[in-house]
């Protein structure tokens, strides 16, 4: 048994993460502010003994002693992270500066909860990790792609100065049960629409392209790289490397729900990427890691779920 901290514990992936840390025999403790996460997530883990939840911004520091910390705590979603960009990028950036802290004094191992936005609208496709990317710094995004860019930064300076085992996980889009209704991502957007019979939006033309991993093939890579050999530091990309335009989900999603909704467009967003897709070369040579879970399955999974969530919601 590890005592393991989880950051942003009663998010989206915080949860998956934490039920996966419990079945496995550890001691969990989650941490969230629940700006954007939720007590609904995490509450079948309220009464195991191994479960302990505090409600705190990881912008203040923490005092805790444990074996491990993934540092996931900041909001993902576009619609949640500009709406206040200013605490987005302080949540990344003295987040990780408190974690960090904590890692060093307790000589915990851990691991930083990166994104793809690090590479921003990408030149070259798919995107390896030794890509610097091509990020717009003071755009409407950039609260987020830069805060987690800076957030890699002390990773790595943390761990060439003081010496702190830590890992960083790019993680690429991430899709599941316990989305939010109003996550205002891709693929909980066209589901919620879509068994609302209402109109399904695109932004764009829909040819810009996207590669979606189901959650549990993701907290099967966080968990092989946290505990990977301590020279496998990272940047590691964790994503499913199959690439769909976004009227292809669309359309996909139309006939797992057999919905009458139509497609409607709108413009594109600032600084919204045309292409993303990880090349995951490293994660398969370094965590022995792919992704299992083909997109039609894990829709069918994501769509019972949002379809029980809109019901009990009536």
């Amino acid at each position: 048994m590890q005592r393991i901290l989880v950051t942003g514990g009663a998010g989206f992936i915080g949860s998956h993460l934490c039920e996966r840390l419990l079945v496995e025999g550890n001691e969990v403790i989650c941490l969230d502010n629940l700006f954007t996460g939720s007590k609904a997530s995490i509450s079948p883990f309220l009464g195991n003994r191994n479960f302990e939840f505090i409600r705190h911004d990881v912008i203040n520091p923490i005092y805790l002693e444990v074996d491990q910390i993934y540092n996931l705590a900041c909001p993902a979603s576009p619609v949640h992270y500009q709406y206040n960009p200013i605490k987005t990028i302080k949540t990344s950036v003295m987040g990780a500066i408190n974690t960090l802290g904590m890692a060093k004094r307790v000589k915990a191992r851990i691991l930083q909860a990166s994104t793809s936005e690090v590479y921003g609208d990408p030149e070259i496709h798919p995107q390896k990790e030794e890509y610097w990317g091509r990020v717009n710094p003071i755009g409407i995004r950039s609260c987020y792609d830069e805060g987690k860019r800076a957030a890699e930064c002390l990773m790595m300076d943390y761990h060439r100065q003081n010496s702190v085992d830590i890992k960083i996980a790019r993680i690429f889009n991430t899709y599941g049960p316990r989305m939010a209704v109003n996550d205002g991502r891709v693929v909980s957007n066209f589901i919620v629409q879509a068994l609302s019979k209402k109109d399904i939006t695109i932004f764009g033309d829909g040819s810009q392209t996207r590669s979606f991993c189901y959650i549990d093939d993701l907290i099967d890579g966080l968990i092989r790289l946290m505990n990977s050999p301590a020279g496998v530091t990272g940047p590691i990309n964790i994503g499913n490397p199959h690439e769909f335009t976004i009227m292809q989900l669309a359309r996909i999603i139309i006939d797992l729900t057999k919905s009458p909704s139509q497609i409607v467009f709108r413009p594109l967003p600032q600084d919204d990427p045309v292409q993303r897709r990880p090349d995951i070369t490293l994660a398969k040579k370094e965590l022995e890691w792919k992704p299992k879970i083909e997109l039609e399955e894990g829709l069918r999974n994501t769509v019972a779920y949002f379809s029980g969530i809109l019901q009990n919601n009536q």
